[in-house]
């Protein structure tokens, strides 16, 4: 039996202390382990964006780091930022424009969403296109989901533009 290691870190805001394989991926950890399903095991090539998951901030693919390597780490799902509200608005975009079907993708598409307009505020439609293409989708065909990613950014361009004082 392979030696395993006890791992400490945060997810979704809980500390967490486990023992696990070192060969364990860390989608499989929270999938198994802590039965966290939000996020999908896809390819297992990180090509796909369906394990996409944050941590410490940062959007990563699952299944392309070990659960050893997120050790005093704090590590966000799905779960854990709806719960909180943080995709609310993306998620309302994304039901009223249709942009999820199936729901296998939605979990990595919103987190990769997410991180877009974090850090482009004011993507155009090419760089949204751009910057999801690390998110496969095979119900969806991506127009949608590009519309709901706009509709956002539009959004909140037009209350950023509302609060600006005029004389």
């Amino acid at each position: 039996m392979p030696e395993r290691m006890t791992i400490r870190l945060e997810v979704n805001g809980r500390a967490v202390s486990c023992e696990v394989e070192p060969r364990t991926h860390l989608i499989d950890f929270l999938r198994d382990s802590l039965q966290i399903k939000g996020a999908r095991v896809g390819c297992e090539h990180g090509v796909c964006g369906a394990c996409t998951v944050r941590l410490d901030g940062r959007m990563v693919r699952g299944c392309l780091l070990l659960a050893v390597q997120a050790q005093n780490a704090r590590v966000e799902t799905i779960e854990g930022s709806s719960d909180r509200g943080d995709l609310a608005e993306l998620q309302a975009a994304f039901h009223a424009r249709n942009a999820l079907q199936c729901g296998f993708c939605t979990a990595g598409m919103l987190i990769a969403a997410a991180e877009l307009i974090e850090q482009r505020p004011h993507a155009n439609r090419d760089e949204i296109r751009k910057f999801m293409s690390g998110n496969y989708c095979r119900c969806t065909g991506y127009q949608a989901i590009v519309d709901a990613i706009a509709d956002v950014l539009e959004a909140r361009l037009q209350r950023t533009a509302a609060q600006v004082p005029s004389c």
